[in-house]
């Protein structure tokens, strides 16, 4: 398959970085597959003469193994590495070839520790926005540490495989042969997946934070930025970089940037963050906070921070339908992105819960791989906007169910059907599906803060006031969590630089 005009023009200016010569050593046979990978492997061997081709027994066909010439490699990709594993393929030849992976020293030295083998396996498809963050992560672990291989497999080109495994969610990693994990995860998550999280003693060093972000998100990054910059000392706090937007494929109202993808974005958003003095801590979770003499926030590893000032900027998570089956079934046919994982669902029926837009759009992309789409709306009408709504009616494949409450979900070891009742008529019936996609919105990530003595609303949201503080001195609060009018990514970017002006106005004053 060729490569259009301006992706060559791209890896053509990367593979001028390759800091060694490279082998693509790869299982194929005559299969039309296995020509794709062919003819893929040829135009990338073509581009480069620190390149070669050559055939090597795999586990897999079609695969290729990348490989320093003259030397063993852990880096393979099981059929094509397109879409958005792209990224993940470029960046292993280059980190194959010698040259270091962007991961701080610390995550280095974590990796080189594993002194056992290990063998991964991540299950993608290639429409998954989430899947080269959990590629890109094992693919460094491979190349860093010889104990450690892993295979990226294309699910499309292995469906047997992923049907036989019953995986229904990506990414799905294996582990020497045995489920692991599966979702979007960071490289420091999947660490403490495999070696255990940080313990308590490796935050003894922390020294009083003037400013103490807790959040990764836009707000989060957004606060840390305009605090650091007033030369304070500024720490974030992050279970995950990047927060709801990594779940965000097109993102067409970012004021100055007519498209970008949420990956993309936060991965600048982050570079922007590390080129101040912000002492980032990643995959930790906040598990209370108190005031003080001081902001008090304990972590679930039982380790302590202070600071005299903290910025909440929790975000928010998708809301669960709540009825029986959801959380048994959860990757096993009950999925909350459909971009990630619609692929899984070709040619089956799906269920679509929520007549928003976010509901509406997922309908309209799975209508274009499942043989039927219903979407189920609790209230009378549809809530969605009317473009998006003439645009399904225009799809012979997708019904509309409005006033209809879901019942339960229900399978054996996966989703085989849907209960619902009409709540004119009280009547319930069953619809026979493979595949439930929860799109009715999002709630605030405030769970923890229940017995913290923070003013929240019925909605959990934190009430703040204009500068972003709370009703407890000290604390601020930021973005989707809070008990602002609307949820937006430029919106959480603003209201984080102002809960972070907040709290600096609060220090100079105290």
């Amino acid at each position: 398959m060729a490569l259009d005009a301006e992706i060559k023009e791209q890896l053509g200016q990367y593979l001028q970085l390759l800091e060694s010569e490279i082998v693509l050593q790869a299982q194929l046979k005559d299969d039309a597959n296995s020509q794709k990978v062919k003819a893929f492997l040829q135009e990338i061997v073509a581009m480069s003469p620190m390149i070669s081709l050559e055939e090597k027994e795999l586990s897999r066909t079609p695969s290729f193994r990348i490989a320093k010439k003259g030397q063993e490699s852990g880096v393979e990709f099981a059929g094509l590495p397109l879409g958005h594993e792209f990224t993940s393929f470029i960046l292993a030849l280059l980190q194959v070839s010698g040259r270091p992976p962007k991961v701080e020293a610390d995550i280095v030295k974590r990796i080189q520790a594993i002194d056992e083998p290990m063998q991964f396996e991540t299950y993608v498809s290639l429409t998954c926005h989430n899947c080269p963050d959990v590629v890109q992560a094992f693919n460094i672990m491979s190349v860093v540490n010889p104990n450690i291989s892993h295979t990226m497999v294309e699910g499309g080109m292995f469906k047997n495989e992923v049907e036989s495994k019953g995986i229904m969610s990506v990414p799905t990693v294996y582990k020497d042969g045995k489920a692991f994990t599966s979702g979007r995860a960071s490289i420091e998550q999947l660490l403490d997946l495999i070696t255990g999280p940080l313990k308590e003693e490796a935050f003894d060093d922390k020294d009083i934070f003037d400013v103490l972000v807790i959040g990764g998100g836009p707000a989060g990054n957004s606060a840390a930025i305009y605090a650091a910059r007033k030369g304070v000392k500024t720490g974030l706090l992050a279970e995950t970089m990047g927060g709801q937007v990594m779940e965000t494929v097109g993102i067409e109202n970012m004021i100055g940037t007519p498209y970008v993808e949420g990956p993309q974005l936060m991965a600048q958003v982050e570079e922007h963050t590390k080129s101040y003095s912000v002492d980032i801590m990643k995959a930790q979770r906040a598990k209370s906070i108190q005031k003080t003499d001081l902001v008090e926030v304990e972590l679930d590893s039982g380790a302590h921070l202070k600071a005299k000032t903290a910025v909440l900027a929790l975000g928010a998570k998708w809301r669960k339908i709540n009825v029986p089956g959801e959380e048994e079934f959860f990757n096993k046919g009950v999925t909350y992105c459909p971009h990630c994982d619609g692929p899984l669902f070709t040619d089956k029926k799906v269920a679509v819960i929520g007549g928003g837009n976010s509901g509406l759009e997922a309908a309209i992309d799975l209508a274009g791989l499942a043989s039927h789409v219903y979407v189920l709306e609790f209230l009378p009408e549809l809530k969605a906007d009317k473009i998006l709504q003439d645009r399904v009616e225009a799809l012979d494949n997708i019904t509309i169910l409005t006033n209809v409450a879901t019942k339960e979900i229900i399978g054996h070891d996966h989703v085989e059907g849907l209960r619902y009742s009409d709540r004119t008529t009280n009547e319930e019936h069953l619809l026979d599906l493979e595949g439930v996609f929860v799109q009715i919105g999002l709630v605030p990530s405030t769970d923890w803060l229940k017995d913290s003595g923070l003013a929240l609303n019925e909605k959990g949201e934190i009430i703040v006031a204009k500068d972003g503080a709370t009703n407890i001195p000290a604390i601020f609060a930021a973005g989707d969590c809070t008990d602002s009018a609307y949820k937006q990514i430029i919106i959480s970017m603003g209201s984080g630089a102002t809960a972070a002006l907040g709290a600096f106005d609060y220090l100079i004053r105290n």
